[in-house]
Order: structure tokens, then C-alpha cells, then sequence
């Protein structure tokens, strides 16, 4: 088995976490590190538990400076996934992958996922198992999982051959093309896509142990217990993977706190987690920032400037290389080019572009003041937008 995760270099603390637990249970397999930043300094990998790193620049993506600068941080990472599992699968020898979310951790042996892949050719982990009856948890959890995708991304194993296969060159394409955050469109990163997959690849297996992927958005449902010898369970079956979720903006202990307040062990579970990221560099300075996420002269790229240029081809044509500064450059021209009201109105405009919703808003905004007001009457309210 070949498991592999997507970071940034603030992710590595949390890679490392991970890492150290799949190859506490299973020190045979392979663990590959993706690697879409640049590595701080005194990085060293004879000293990490990663058997390689594999980074942006590596996944054979035609013009991909061109490319990742058309996503954010968080798109960036999902959206490599699936050309980086592309990748990996042509290698001799790699029968089956696996990828795990960086803020994951394995609690115990993961073989019964590499036995069901023997079963089944594709593997994938809903949010949800259970029907919620509280109208608070119907909006946080169904509600979300409809939003946001109805499997978690955060797992996902596959053959590396038949509708395995056919499966990542399917996500990876996807990925290549529509990898947004962008709900009112439909899209969610690279999880709304995977709600065709049952659909369109029959060798598709939906795990139901709840031992994998307990997070906050299930974890009323799954209720932690511990053992005599340590060994963390949920109901009667054992604790495999947890997803500490939204870790570090404080909004999963939020969600912990709230569904989870009388589970003890689930609180334990995750103060636990916290010692193990403070172990492995969590805060420290050298892992802040993200090289991609400003030109080449250190100022921050704004994420309307990143949408207009995924956007429009013809400013992809014109500023090929949109990191640099050197003149003629994007930075420049998204700067000078367009005043800050102007951007505004582009900005409104971009949003109808990249979603179908906003779009049909702001159409059916410009005829009803063209009905009431006339053609004078938009250019003056487009003249007063601000």
C-alpha cells in the first residue's frame, strides 16, 4: 500500500503526526509526502518519517505556475491530490493507494480497508451514517454534507488498475479543470465532485466501519470508550482513523464542544492530539507563510485577482508567467489597470462569471433597472457602485 497526503509547510507538523501513525501500525508501506510550497531550510528527510517527498513541480502539470495561481491555498492542495494519485499509480509494483487528510491520525491497524479494497476497486467514506432529528444537526451536519459533498475527501483508497484506475483519471481530470470552492456553483474542492462516483464506477465500495473517519460533523453518533490496555473504540469496533478537523481555527472544538460534551474520552482524544502537534513544531515561525500565495516581490496575491486570471484566458495569454514582476506583469496590471472601483464591479461580475446563481441575480438586477430606469439609469448606478 502507498498512502500519501497534501500539505503546505503549516501542515507539517500535522503531516508528521500522521505519518508516525500510519508507520506505527503499518512500518511496511509507503508514505509519500505532497508538497505544494517551498520547504523551510533546514529541512532534512532523512530526519522525517516521509519515505519521499513529491512536490507541485514534479506532477508533470503543463504551465503549472500558470495553473496554481489560479486557486487558493486550500483548492491548491485538493486540487493536486488527484494528478499526484495519478502519478503514484503508474509506478511498478503500486497495487493499491490510499490517501489520508494531514489532520488525521490512525489510531489503530488499517488492514481491513486494505482487505476490503480486495472486494472492491474504489473506497470512499461518507460524513454521515446516521439521520439526524435535532434541527440544529440537521443544518450543521446533513444540510453541510450536501453543501460540501456527501463523502469526506479526506480518505480515499483505490486499485491502481481497472475501475480503480478509470476513477483517478476521472478525479484528476476534474481536478485539473474545477477544483473550487465555489458552493453556489456546485463545487466544493475535490469532494462534491466524488458524490458521482457510485454512479459512474460500479466497483465502488462505501465504507461503513464506524471506527474510520470520526470526526465532529459524526461524532454524536460514535460514541469514544477506551480500553484497559489505551486502545480507543467506537461502539464496539475500534477507533481507526480520527479527523481532527478544522483543528486550528478553533471551529472543530467548537463543533467537539458542542456535540461531544459528555464524551470524555472524544475531549481526551483531542488534548491528546494537540501535545502530539506541539511535539512535531506546531507554531513554530519557520512553518508560516505560503510561497504561492504571493508574487514573486512578497506581496500577498488577493483571491479576486487569482479568480480573474482562472477565468479569463486571454489574461492568461497576456501574463504567462502572473508570479512575476517583471514589467510587463500581472501584479501591475490587476493594480494599476483596474482602479478600485472598477475592481469592485469586477469583482461582482467575476462572482456571476464563476457562479451560475450570482449570475442570474446580478442579469436579473441589470433589467429591472433597465425597465425602470433605462439605459441612462445603469450607467449611473454603475457609475455610483462602490
Amino acid at each position: 500500500m502507498l498512502v500519501y497526503t497534501s500539505i503546505t509547510k503549516s501542515y507539517l507538523p500535522k503531516a508528521r503526526v500522521l505519518a508516525k501513525s500510519v508507520k506505527h501500525f503499518h512500518p511496511d508501506w509507503t508514505f509519500v509526502l505532497l508538497f505544494s510550497d517551498d520547504l523551510p531550510i533546514d529541512f532534512d528527510l532523512k530526519q522525517e518519517p516521509f519515505d519521499e517527498i513529491l512536490t507541485i513541480e514534479q506532477l508533470g502539470l503543463p504551465n503549472w505556475k500558470a495553473w496554481a495561481f489560479g486557486h487558493a491555498v486550500v483548492e491548491l492542495c485538493t486540487a493536486v491530490k488527484g494528478p499526484a494519485a495519478e502519478l503514484l499509480a503508474q509506478r511498478p509494483g503500486i497495487d493499491k493507494i490510499m490517501y489520508l487528510d494531514p489532520d488525521i491520525k490512525v489510531f489503530s491497524s488499517l488492514a481491513s480497508l486494505d482487505a476490503l479494497l480486495d472486494q472492491h476497486e474504489i473506497l470512499l467514506t461518507p460524513h454521515l451514517l446516521d439521520v439526524e432529528q435535532d434541527i440544529n444537526a440537521i443544518q450543521d451536519n446533513e444540510i453541510s454534507a450536501l453543501k460540501h459533498g456527501i463523502y469526506n475527501l479526506g480518505f480515499f483508497a483505490a486499485r491502481t488498475s481497472g475501475q480503480g484506475l478509470d476513477f483517478i483519471r476521472w478525479w484528476a481530470e476534474r481536478l485539473r479543470l474545477f477544483c473550487r470552492d465555489d458552493i453556489p456553483a456546485g463545487l466544493f474542492t475535490d469532494q462534491r465532485w466524488c458524490d458521482l462516483a457510485p454512479a459512474f464506477f460500479s466497483g465502488l465500495g462505501i465504507v461503513r466501519d464506524r471506527g474510520c473517519n470520526v470526526a465532529t460533523w459524526n461524532i454524536a453518533h460514535r460514541r469514544l470508550s477506551k480500553d484497559e490496555t489505551g486502545a480507543f473504540f467506537v461502539a464496539d469496533v475500534p477507533l481507526r482513523f480520527y479527523h481532527f478537523t478544522s483543528y486550528d481555527n478553533g471551529a472543530g472544538f467548537g463543533m467537539l464542544t458542542k456535540y461531544a460534551s459528555n464524551q470524555t474520552i472524544a475531549h481526551e482524544l483531542w488534548d491528546t492530539y494537540g501535545k502530539d502537534l506541539l511535539a512535531e513544531g506546531q507554531g513554530d515561525a519557520r512553518y508560516g507563510g505560503w510561497y504561492y500565495g504571493q508574487y514573486e516581490n512578497g506581496e500577498a496575491i488577493p483571491l479576486e485577482a487569482r479568480q480573474l486570471y482562472r477565468a479569463r484566458q486571454d489574461i492568461q495569454k497576456a501574463f504567462p508567467e502572473p508570479y512575476s514582476v517583471v514589467e510587463p506583469c500581472f501584479q501591475s496590471w490587476w493594480k494599476n489597470g483596474v482602479d478600485t472601483k472598477q475592481r469592485t464591479i469586477v469583482g461582482r461580475v467575476l462572482q456571476g462569471v464563476c457562479s451560475p446563481s450570482i449570475g442570474i441575480h446580478i442579469t436579473k438586477s441589470t433589467i429591472g433597472v433597465l425597465r425602470r430606469e433605462g439605459l441612462s439609469g445603469l450607467i449611473k448606478r454603475i457609475g455610483n457602485y462602490s
